[in-house]
């Protein structure tokens, strides 16, 4: 699958192939550049790529080349990780650089990438699942319905921004990859900084308020609005964890869950939008 790319595109192999359920990727050369070779096995890779071709490099790592199937791009080879920094007494810092890489990302630019998902199509695995488990996801689903409907500043989203996806490119500074293909409120980018399953602190009560207030000023969401943006999102990932039969992260997703609607039932604002 990489030989046809590697010819066309005069490509050197760096590095052993990456195979994801969605893509196969190949670390190469590009005219004595690090890049990455990824080639689309489904319509949600390829128009993500369309989302990266269309930031040209703002906020996300740079394309060189694109077809229908294949992206190649910059490839990230600075020593940072915000993971590593989440757990090592950095996390405010880390989610500061996330919403500062978010926001670049949201700029103002022209008409967005053909074929992207409306975010209320994006949701609908939690309204099923809120009709099929409504004790697990009622409120979560209510929640999101009211953000759908009072959408502020719709923008081409991210769509999944975690610890993994915003890399460090050394002189570029800090870039994300992997876009998913969606359309709407800006809220939904910040909410995966709070939620992120693959974080071990993330359940941590300490953790979750005090990330809510770091990434609620730096987003500019507001303390309320991005609690309800978590407390939808959480429900969306649960339900998208239990389709794949994750009950781990799905669990995790529903502690967070409970964290964020505590939080907005102190402040008095659970359903409003």
């Amino acid at each position: 699958m990489f030989e046809p790319y590697l010819n066309q595109w005069r490509l050197q192999p760096e590095g052993a192939p990456i195979h994801t359920p969605g893509s196969d990727l190949l670390p190469v050369r590009f005219e004595g550049r690090a890049a990455m070779l990824k080639v689309a096995h489904d319509d949600e890779e390829r128009i993500g790529a369309r989302v990266m071709a269309w930031w040209a490099g703002d906020g996300a790592a740079e394309v060189y080349r694109q077809d229908e199937q294949a992206l190649l791009m910059e490839r990230a080879t600075g020593p940072g990780s915000l993971m590593r920094m989440a757990l090592d007494g950095q996390d405010d810092e880390a989610s500061r650089i996330a919403c500062a890489t978010i926001a670049r990302l949201h700029r103002p630019r022209g008409a967005p990438p053909a074929g992207l998902a409306s975010l209320e199509d994006w949701f609908a695995a939690l309204f099923l699942a809120a009709r099929e488990v409504p004790a697990r996801f009622a409120e979560s689903a209510a929640i999101a319905r009211g953000l759908l409907g009072s959408q502020r500043d719709v923008v081409v989203l991210h769509g999944d921004v975690h610890h993994d996806n915003v890399l460090d490119f050394g002189p570029r500074g800090w870039l994300a990859i992997d876009p998913k293909r969606v359309l709407g409120d800006r809220g939904y980018d910040y909410a995966n900084l709070i939620c992120n399953p693959e974080l071990p602190t993330v359940t941590r009560p300490e953790r979750f308020h005090r990330q809510v207030a770091v990434v609620a000023e730096a987003s500019g969401l507001g303390t309320t609005r991005l609690l309800q943006w978590v407390a939808a999102y959480a429900g969306l990932s649960a339900a998208w964890f239990l389709e794949d039969g994750d009950e781990t992260y799905a669990d995790s997703d529903f502690q967070v869950l409970a964290l964020a609607l505590d939080a907005l039932a102190g402040n008095g604002a659970r359903h409003s939008g």
